[in-house]
């Protein structure tokens, strides 16, 4: 039993990400609802993926092969992209406005700077260190026996946080479509009673 506590704590916090607005389910519900299509909700969770896994794979690779990491300096990293892609966004711009999202690629790099900047990989490590430097039965003691439980640990971790993330936006769009088909009924009720 107290070699699965680490997968569990993996899994909570994979669950706590999930159902962090900033993570990701918003901005997937904001695909959904701007075109209407719920299923565009999901089809933004591959790039919400791609930058949680590249935050989180950076973090659980340098605690796999005993490395030090400096927490200050990787979330400068993560402000300094946030910085620039603020910039660029603004760039030539009379006035900021509203926007929707600029593709899977901002999406996915948005996913990375906000899971870097939340120190995401960072809340693994006390549960990547018993998975990877603890002599157990399941594996051999070598940096590439680590770094294999790493990355399950990584992909135990993402599909948790996607699973919440996916019933989240979806829930959200359903709840607006619903919402909203209430409201032009009763729109319509009222136009017709005048």
């Amino acid at each position: 039993m107290a070699d699965l506590w680490p997968w569990l704590a993996v899994a909570a916090l994979g669950a706590l990400h999930g159902l962090h607005p900033a993570t990701g389910w918003a901005l997937a519900a904001a695909w959904g609802l701007r075109t209407q299509d719920p299923a565009q909700a999901l089809r933004a969770l591959l790039p919400i993926a791609i930058g949680h896994a590249s935050s989180i794979g950076l973090v659980a690779g340098v605690v796999a092969l005993g490395l030090a990491i400096d927490r200050d300096w990787l979330q400068a990293v993560a402000a300094g992209l946030l910085v620039g892609v603020v910039i660029v966004h603004l760039a030539g711009r009379p006035a900021p406005r509203l926007r929707v999202p600029s593709g899977h690629a901002g999406l996915a790099l948005w996913s990375f700077m906000m899971a870097t900047a939340h120190g995401t990989g960072l809340m693994l490590v006390p549960a990547l260190v018993p998975l990877c430097l603890a002599g157990t039965p399941a594996r051999e003691i070598t940096a590439s026996g680590s770094l294999l439980l790493a990355l399950a640990a990584v992909g135990v971790h993402l599909a948790t946080m996607l699973v919440i993330t996916a019933v989240v936006a979806s829930g959200v769009c359903r709840a607006f479509r619903s919402w909203r088909g209430r409201t032009r009924r009763s729109d319509s009720a009222r136009a017709g009673a005048a």
